[in-house]
């Protein structure tokens, strides 16, 4: 009898033992592990681009130190990337077979580029669990690659607008022209409005900036929305920038008196000039951190006024930002779960969450109504995010769509009939 005591307590012990041994990545378990918790050190890297205060080190290390709290034996080393290099960089280390982990970006990154490649690890399994049934359903699309497969899971977003110089079209009696309760107006709207600034002796309205890519959000949606056109099909998978809606509101713009094409300036350098009182109207715009930081601007001395894209129907569809995490697929099984629980405490636990998308700078991509309740400001450029369109960045050869945007409205400026220039768009995209 005392040997079968004895037996059975040596089981219950192994048992216990075993329990205490698998309790994943996350918790405290007996002595002797490498971390004094019984849980092995982990190191994981994230690579992130600066998405509001995602690139600043002060920012992230806060949000960082209250995840290594509760996952003590996961550490996450950062990585700061700048746009301008940002992709070199990490097609750098793919080169080499130095992945990061985690990238902080959009899918037109995540999904259509790296995705496309076959590089980023199946996120299927964290949109199966249950907080991510409150992101917004075209935020979920965004992030699927048409295989079927989830290469990112989201944090932010937000629409782009457009803004105006409010005393500007105040003084030129231009005001008429736009609903000020819902921040939108017609295509013929726009048109009026220009007249009139040209006629008030503004002879720069405004500029379609076609220097680079950067801000080349602005000048899309601008071409899209005058006449009711698109820049893909529904399904993503080929580029319609050649319909007659298209051609007709590029040759709008072309003949429009106090529209200028310049090739000299991108998107930053017709922010500047906005702020700078040169242009009345600024086609790369929206609500982020680095715009708010632009409005300081202490030599501005006129109020801005967001808006929506001109439309003939009424119906503004915005181009947007959405934002968040891919994990490369490295080999290491260890590693991608622990980057794993990394995104399940930055994008479903409530706290963290709600401190990953103030960090950001932006809206989150499930309803949160009480996260900007005391930001006027933020409060205002949330309107626009009702506006949301389709997300098309992610169609394949995305980046040279790109590319050919802003060579082509080059072409434009210089003389060439959009009815031709868009061939050349089409061909660098088949």
């Amino acid at each position: 009898m005392k040997k079968g005591l004895v037996w059975m307590l040596a089981l219950f012990l192994a048992v216990a033992a075993a329990g205490c041994g698998n309790q994943g990545l996350r918790g405290a378990g007996a002595e002797g592990g490498e971390d004094g918790t019984g849980q092995k050190d982990i190191a994981i890297t994230l690579w992130t681009y600066p998405v509001g205060n995602w690139g600043e080190s002060a920012a992230v290390a806060n949000l960082l130190s209250r995840f290594h709290e509760a996952y003590p034996n996961i550490h996450v080393s950062v990585n700061y990337l700048q746009y301008s290099d940002g992709d070199s960089m990490i097609d750098d280390a793919i080169a080499k077979g130095q992945l990061p982990d985690l990238v902080f970006e959009g899918p037109e990154r995540l999904v259509a580029h790296w995705g496309e490649e076959g590089r980023m690890v199946d996120l299927s399994d964290l949109w199966a669990e249950d907080a991510a049934g409150q992101v917004y359903s075209f935020v979920r699309d965004a992030c699927q690659h048409r295989n079927g497969e989830f290469y990112e899971f989201p944090i932010c977003m937000g629409a782009h607008c457009m803004a105006i110089n409010y005393q500007m079209f105040q003084e030129a009696g231009a005001l008429q022209y736009i609903d000020e309760e819902s921040h939108t107006w017609t295509t013929e709207g726009f048109i009026q409005a220009v007249h009139a600034l040209v006629e008030h002796g503004q002879k720069q309205v405004g500029a379609i900036y076609c220097k680079g890519q950067g801000g080349d959000q602005g000048t899309r949606a601008l071409v899209n929305n005058l006449y009711g056109g698109s820049f893909t099909d529904g399904a993503h998978t080929e580029y319609t920038i050649d319909s007659e809606e298209n051609i007709k509101a590029l040759q709008l713009l072309y003949d429009l008196e106090g529209i200028r094409f310049d090739p000299e300036i991108d998107g930053g350098g017709e922010i500047a000039q906005f702020i700078q009182g040169e242009l009345a109207m600024a086609f790369c715009w929206n609500g982020s951190l680095e715009v708010s930081q632009t409005m300081a601007n202490p030599d501005r001395d006129f109020d801005v006024f967001p808006m929506a894209f001109p439309t003939s129907d009424g119906e503004p569809r915005l181009q947007g930002g959405i934002w968040g995490f891919g994990i490369f697929d490295n080999g290491d099984g260890e590693r991608i779960e622990a980057a794993k629980e990394f995104i399940r405490f930055m994008a479903m636990e409530e706290e963290p969450y709600k401190r990953a998308v103030l960090a950001s700078a932006y809206w989150p991509v499930r309803d949160m109504e009480d996260l900007y309740v005391n930001d006027i400001l933020m409060t205002e450029y949330g309107l626009f995010n009702r506006y949301m369109g389709d997300y098309y960045q992610v169609t394949p050869k995305w980046t040279e769509a790109r590319a050919a945007w802003w060579k082509m409205l080059q072409k434009i400026g210089k003389g060439l009939a959009p009815s031709k220039a868009v061939k050349g768009f089409c061909k660098a995209v088949d």
